[in-house]
């Protein structure tokens, strides 16, 4: 007499271990379009780079398209956890903070961080958008959200909807590419950026004067 005896497929390792390997594939990119911008990033370099066949980065992110895309997705927030920024830790202290004033300080902090990480790759973003329309339409996206998130960024500062001038002002000193000014080009700190922002919007908000009110 046989028995017979039926295993179900567990396919949790698999899975993880290929979410562990587009990972390392996306990071790898992002440290190469850092480095030498989109021109100068091949898919073969970011597979050397991961560790990994050409096959395998097509496979588990796709083409280098794909790549800047998911590179700058990871870089917002820091991580691939589904969790939107308005629900983030960073974002409730922001809410939390007493005053408008140290709400915008609590935005500054948030923005050194990330911008730290998306400064370099939005700047790639822009130089492949020229010859490549999926990604000009990425970067116009990818404004139209900034500008989103600075409305709400002000307007959790002041407390009621923001002007399209108050927002486009905090913009433009809170932008990455304003980041890279202070910082690549002039040589000042991160933290030194930090107080310009707050400072900044502050001025630009006239907190100082609410506050005193």
């Amino acid at each position: 007499m046989s028995s017979t005896t039926t295993r179900r497929y567990d396919g949790s390792g698999r899975r993880q271990q290929a979410q562990t390997t587009r990972l390392k594939v996306i990071e790898a990119a992002s440290a190469l379009f850092v480095t030498r911008g989109w021109a100068g990033t091949s898919m073969r370099d970011v597979a050397r780079e991961a560790g990994v066949s050409v096959e395998t980065v097509y496979g588990s992110v796709g083409n280098k398209t794909a790549l800047l895309r998911m590179a700058i997705d990871l870089a917002v927030v820091g991580d691939d956890d589904p969790v939107p920024l308005s629900e983030r830790p960073a974002w409730q202290q922001i809410m939390a903070a007493p005053t408008p004033h140290a709400r915008a300080e609590a935005i500054a902090g948030l923005l050194v961080g990330m911008h730290r990480r998306t400064a370099p790759l939005h700047r790639a973003l822009q130089h492949a958008a020229v010859g490549e329309p999926e990604l000009a339409e990425q970067l116009r996206r990818d404004f139209a959200d900034i500008r989103e998130q600075n409305r709400q960024g002000v307007l959790a500062v002041l407390g009621r909807e923001p002007t399209d001038l108050e927002v486009d002002l905090v913009q433009a000193v809170t932008s990455n590419e304003t980041y890279l000014l202070l910082t690549e080009q002039r040589g000042h700190t991160d933290d030194d950026y930090r107080e310009f922002v707050a400072t900044a919007i502050t001025r630009l908000l006239g907190l100082e004067e609410q506050e005193e009110r």
